[in-house]
């Protein structure tokens, strides 16, 4: 098991994947026995706010998410955006790539993804369109993020007007606002990276799909979840709500 997940799992989540094959065993019975073969989890660095870039003539939006009757209750309500940069080779050249994230915060399903060059407004909105088709959100949907340019761009915000989303943005220089998105990244960058670099932006885009749709939301244990993958947290909540009706 330590090996199939590529050393991502930790004692915990091997535990729980023993106990889904139907054996019984104790955390501390596996610890031992992955102390003694010396397997140690990929542990992803402690969270560290991020400095955002923001641009001081566009309006902020305020940050929704401070209220509680605006969290989540049940998947499609609410989603978490963010942008973060890889490290690249390509024929010897240095470069960094951009991957924009929208996470749903109440199953943590990766809903959309985009990976370029560049930090254009577009790296947010082309996976936006395909979350608004895939998953066909209802308005007051809440989309957010923190108060960088893309997100305070005129063609994003008029792409959430359309659909009568509502637009929710960290508060200027309170980073925790966005721990959820950011936290991701950490992890994101520890389990697939792991130090190392992609080979150029196909590269990035093919691994980055393996593990976002291969792994992260159809395979991966989440403890917040009840040890059960984004895909499967999210049928399981479906499911209940079927069988009531």
């Amino acid at each position: 098991m330590f090996e199939r997940h590529e050393g991502r799992y930790g004692s915990r989540r091997i535990r729980e994947e023993l106990k889904d094959k139907g054996y019984k065993v104790g955390l501390y019975q596996v610890k031992t026995l992955m102390r003694a073969q010396d397997l140690f989890a990929i542990q992803p660095k402690s969270f560290v706010p991020k400095t955002t870039q923001s641009n001081p003539n566009l309006r902020r939006s305020p940050n929704l998410l401070l209220l509680e009757d605006n969290l989540p209750s049940q998947p499609n309500e609410v989603i978490v955006g963010d942008i973060t940069y890889l490290p690249s080779i390509k024929n010897g050249n240095k470069q960094w790539l951009y991957l924009a994230t929208w996470m749903d915060l109440y199953s943590r399903k990766i809903v959309g993804w985009q990976v370029e060059h560049h930090m254009e407004s577009s790296l947010i909105i082309i996976p936006m369109k395909r979350l608004i088709r895939d998953r066909k959100p209802k308005s007051d949907f809440i989309v957010h993020s923190d108060g960088g340019g893309q997100y305070g761009s005129i063609k994003f915000r008029e792409l959430l007007d359309l659909y009568d989303f509502r637009q929710s943005m960290t508060r200027n220089e309170n980073h925790y606002d966005n721990a959820f998105a950011e936290s991701l990244f950490s992890r994101f960058k520890a389990e697939l990276l792991n130090g190392g670099k992609f080979c150029g932006l196909e590269d990035a885009r093919l691994k980055i799909f393996e593990y976002i749709e291969g792994y992260y939301n159809t395979i991966r244990k989440h403890s917040s979840l009840g040890y059960l993958s984004p895909n499967e947290f999210e049928l399981k909540y479906w499911s209940e709500i079927d069988a009531c009706g």
